[in-house]
């Protein structure tokens, strides 16, 4: 896939940047989703096409508008003219307490962590299929290990483990399907689900004894887009061994 065409959404910073670096050092061009991070995004575009001429483009759209799905695929294809691989790295998080959880609530961190994947995969699959392509799924480690307060993204995480696998099948043998789930990597900048001490109860219950990289997410993604022919409806877990002490 080397040379290939790879779609990221939510690509313009945090994990999502990281992943667009290291597949464009692999050689890849790659297609930069965003929403509303349109200035990372170009700042970084510009930074890869100085690196490579015309490697690397942008695409705009709210994930959650699943109509316009279809569209962003297409104009995604359209930036170099072929798609041969699809990250779903964009991810809403925030805590929905129980007691005060809403419909509305379960639809916004189900739209961009469940629905949009699905849908995503559906318009991409004829253009991966053509390629003998991939798609990587980010999951989390609370997508197995649930989360007090944080439900409805922990199921939307969940399901995203078991579209993974559905899609393994139903894309066979034509394109594989992987998920890779992070533990501890970079803290939520908006949330203070993880005060101080939380962090470091967490860090103290990895085996590892550390947080992880955006760099650690984004080699496993390039492992499984790139070298990896004989793998599917895999969730590969990194995370420091967290989940295995959980």
């Amino acid at each position: 896939m080397r040379d290939a065409a790879v779609l990221v959404t939510g690509g313009a910073r945090r994990v999502g940047a990281a992943i667009v670096r290291a597949l464009h050092g692999a050689g890849v061009r790659v297609i930069v989703h965003c929403r509303s991070s349109l200035a990372e995004a170009e700042a970084l575009v510009a930074g890869l096409n100085a690196e490579r001429a015309a490697s690397a483009a942008i695409v705009q759209g709210d994930l959650a508008d699943t109509g316009s799905l279809e569209a962003l695929v297409a104009q995604a294809v359209s930036r170099f003219g072929r798609l041969d691989g699809l990250v779903n790295n964009a991810s809403g998080f925030r805590a929905t307490p129980f007691d005060t959880l809403t419909p509305a609530d379960w639809e916004e961190l189900s739209s961009t962590n469940l629905r949009a994947p699905m849908f995503l995969a559906k318009a991409a699959a004829p253009h991966l299929a053509r390629a003998g392509g991939a798609i990587v799924n980010v999951v989390d480690i609370h997508a197995e290990r649930p989360l007090r307060d944080f439900a409805a993204y922990c199921v939307a995480k969940a399901g995203l483990v078991g579209l993974t696998r559905s899609l393994a099948l139903e894309l066979a043998p034509a394109v594989r399907v992987n998920g890779v789930s992070p533990g501890a990597i970079l803290w939520p900048e908006l949330d203070d689900a993880f005060p101080p001490e939380e962090r470091a109860r967490i860090t103290a219950q990895t085996p590892l004894r550390r947080t992880g990289r955006p760099e650690d997410i984004a080699g496993a993604v390039k492992y499984l887009l790139l070298d990896a022919p004989f793998v599917t409806g895999q969730v590969l877990a990194v995370d420091g061994g967290r989940s295995i002490a959980l």
